[in-house]
């Protein structure tokens, strides 16, 4: 791996199909510009059409080699997931890149559509649907990955399956963390299950480190220190863009940046905690999220001899 991995190192991505999820701002934005001035063909998927309007159209002044489209996506709503795979689908004929980005940082309480704690509902569950609907494409596209955005908050996250939408009180940070852990199981995981199947998908993760992103909206800590510690949002769209990207990514690993507490600097390849790598633990989230989000993954095991 380069010392100094850089956009500038991504392979031409011409002919290619990515979706990034949250892609009007902050890391999700510039991974979107990247890969559309690389020539890939980018569909940024958000809540907000306006802001996307607005987000596409700052991408396309740049020039770039590829294109950007915006379609609706809302994470929270299991139905929004449906109909937005629908529509791609209907309009799409391969995906290479399938970008988990989108997510909802220590928000005061709330509940997605269907009724599971935000965090939980948005980071995990919305990507775990919208990947099993979309699984099939991706198995179908040569050298496709799948590679979903978590956090060093997962360090502090435990899988509360008594109580997975926290009814009975709501610790945000650990909220949050259970969120970002969950994003790892289920990358492992499916990688797993990928390899089972004998598919080539990759299943890979990537965390920005500290980045100043509107994320932290809700947070007055990070708003005094993102000065002094938070890298830029195109810093911290690296280890994203090399898991996507690079040429050395083998499924089920995990980028994040190289510098100090793995807080800011150019990608590599890190470590995630023990808890990530439960595979119990993993098989009970994979059917819980199965359960809950009605979405059940099409991978039948490879055929022996």
């Amino acid at each position: 791996m380069a010392q100094q991995w850089t956009e500038h190192d991504i392979p031409d991505q011409t002919g290619s199909v990515a979706i990034v999820t949250g892609a009007n701002s902050g890391i999700g934005w510039d991974t979107a510009r990247a890969l559309a001035q690389k020539g890939a063909t980018v569909i940024m998927a958000c809540r907000s059409m306006k802001k996307a309007d607005m987000a596409a159209d700052k991408i396309r002044t740049l020039n770039p080699s590829g294109s950007v489209t915006i379609m609706a996506l809302d994470l929270g709503d299991l139905d929004s997931v449906r109909s937005f795979a629908a529509a791609f689908r209907a309009q799409y004929d391969r995906l290479d890149l399938l970008i988990n980005n989108a997510g909802v940082m220590i928000p005061p309480y709330g509940k997605t559509v269907q009724g599971f704690e935000q965090q939980f509902g948005v980071n995990h569950l919305g990507h775990f649907a919208l990947t099993g609907l979309l699984l099939d494409m991706l198995n179908a596209t040569p050298g496709a990955r799948v590679v979903t955005v978590s956090s060093g908050a997962h360090q502090f996250g435990v899988i509360n399956f008594e109580d997975l939408n926290w009814e009975k009180g709501y610790p945000a940070q650990r909220a949050y963390g259970q969120s970002k852990l969950a994003n790892l199981l289920f990358t492992y995981e499916l990688q797993r299950k990928l390899n089972a199947a004998g598919q080539g998908t990759l299943a890979v993760a990537s965390h920005p480190g500290w980045t100043a992103t509107n994320l932290q909206q809700h947070s007055g800590l990070f708003e005094v220190l993102n000065p002094l510690f938070a890298q830029t949002t195109d810093m911290g769209a690296l280890p994203t863009l090399y898991a996507a990207t690079a040429q050395d990514v083998h499924g089920g690993e995990y980028f994040g940046p190289g510098g100090f507490m793995e807080m800011r600097g150019y990608p590599k390849k890190v470590n995630s905690n023990a808890r990530s790598h439960d595979e119990a633990v993993a098989r009970r989230l994979w059917q819980v999220s199965e359960d809950l989000t009605q979405v059940t993954f099409m991978l039948e095991p490879a055929m022996v001899g």
